[in-house]
């Protein structure tokens, strides 16, 4: 069995029913507050597949949940409408989830989208998907970087038991 334990390592596939590039960004490859620290965070390894794992991030007691990740889009294929999702598990026991987290999506040309998750309703123990925006690759490729957040710090509970393998950038289906 393979183990994967390299900074910025993306997946890269192309959707079958849109022929448009899909990318995932592993939790190594995002800027997690405080992830090096292992009274914060620890970084068991997940299943990829069959014969491969991968370091994903866990969430052991922070107060200050703040996740980004950066993409440029001209990695992506063009006139395709496109979604950010974070791919995470809420282990049990999992606490301080009461106040929802935010979602943010940062466009090249400085819009920005965002939404909140109420992370109590989420399913425990199954890797669920968490959307961050959406948005339209540009046909004549003058696109840019993006940035995608999920954080939450404005509560100040203590919160437990998020587990994060990274995000996607998929064509919308």
């Amino acid at each position: 069995m393979a183990i994967l334990n390299l900074h910025f390592m993306q997946k890269y596939w192309v959707d079958k029913k849109s022929n448009g590039n899909c990318f995932m960004l592993y939790a190594r490859d995002l800027l997690i507050t405080w992830a090096e620290n292992n009274r914060f965070w620890h970084w068991p390894l997940v299943q990829e597949s069959s014969d491969v794992l991968l370091p994903a991030a866990e969430l052991l007691d922070v107060c200050w949940l703040e996740i980004h990740g950066r993409f440029n889009t001209t990695m992506l294929s063009p006139g395709l409408i496109y979604e950010v999702v974070f791919i995470v598990m809420l282990k049990d026991p999992a606490y301080g989830w009461e106040n929802p987290v935010n979602l943010r999506l940062i466009l090249p040309d400085g819009s920005r989208q965002g939404h909140t998750e109420n992370m109590v309703e989420k399913p425990r123990e199954k890797w669920i998907e968490i959307p961050a925006g959406e948005f339209m690759t540009s046909a004549d490729q003058k696109n840019g970087e993006i940035e995608f957040s999920l954080y939450e710090y404005e509560g100040g509970n203590w919160k437990k038991g998020l587990v994060i393998k990274g995000a996607v950038l998929r064509p919308k289906a």
